[in-house]
């Protein structure tokens, strides 16, 4: 992700999660943060941006701040090589897990999580606002030893 991204970013942002979209500043913070914070997006044939993924690498547990696959190129398996690139990253920096919220009303991102072994470690009731959403926090954990 480079500067040039923020304002196509914030316009997918506010597609896709409304109420819960990053405005244009929120990204420039965001960019501003690395190298603690790592972002990319997936360009896809048209040229368009067709998903994009953020992560926090803050420790031994990293963080994905965000993962997103635009409504054109869902089911075409983005999302997950989003997350690999983000499981690969944190184990670069040196992290033995990552950690994550999601709305337990986006079923297909529950899926995605599951699929890549995340198990649900609390509920965080009515987060996100409006609709009293809750967020469910998960975490999935690996061995950096046996990950080198």
């Amino acid at each position: 992700m480079t500067w040039t991204d923020i304002p196509v970013l914030a316009r997918l942002d506010a597609e896709l999660f409304a109420h819960d979209a990053w405005t244009e500043p929120t990204w420039w913070a965001e960019l501003a943060g690395r190298p603690r914070r790592d972002y990319l997006v997936a360009v896809a044939d048209d040229g368009l941006i067709g998903a994009y993924a953020g992560l926090d690498l803050g420790g031994d547990v990293a963080d994905v701040m965000t993962i997103a696959v635009t409504a054109a190129y869902r089911g075409s398996g983005w999302g997950d090589r989003l997350l690999a690139v983000l499981e690969e990253r944190a184990t670069m920096s040196g992290a033995s897990g990552l950690m994550l919220e999601v709305r337990a009303d986006n079923a297909p991102a529950r899926r995605l999580y599951a699929r890549h072994g995340f198990e649900q470690l609390s509920v965080r009731r009515r987060y996100y606002q409006p609709g009293d959403v809750d967020a469910l926090v998960l975490r999935k954990q690996w061995d950096r030893a046996a990950a080198s």
